[in-house]
């Protein structure tokens, strides 16, 4: 997606497209990285699955940009991610002392 950076607004949505992708970037890479077993554990979707949701975002956030319906539904599901599974899978790894 093209953006016209010439003004403020544009500027913001450049910012608010790169910090998407970026997150996306992150969320795709930290569920590379943990093991399958994590994600039952914690009753949460496969980690396959999530693999698969977050390659979409990912693409679409590249393809459309993180204005738009499909953005916003892609922005939506790495802050899903981020927020609500990331913590949980790392808790159940993390050792109790």
């Amino acid at each position: 997606m093209v953006t016209n950076v010439d003004s403020l607004a544009g500027l913001i949505i450049l910012a608010l497209q790169i910090i998407a992708i970026a997150g996306a970037g992150f969320a795709l890479f930290h569920v590379v990285r943990q093991p399958a077993e994590a994600f039952p554990a914690v009753d949460k979707l496969t980690k396959p699955v999530w693999l698969g949701i977050l390659v979409a975002a990912l693409l679409v956030l590249v393809v459309f940009g993180a204005v738009g319906l499909l953005g916003i539904i892609a922005v939506v599901a790495v802050c899903v991610y981020l927020v609500d599974v990331r913590p949980r899978v790392e808790e159940v790894q993390r050792p109790r002392w």
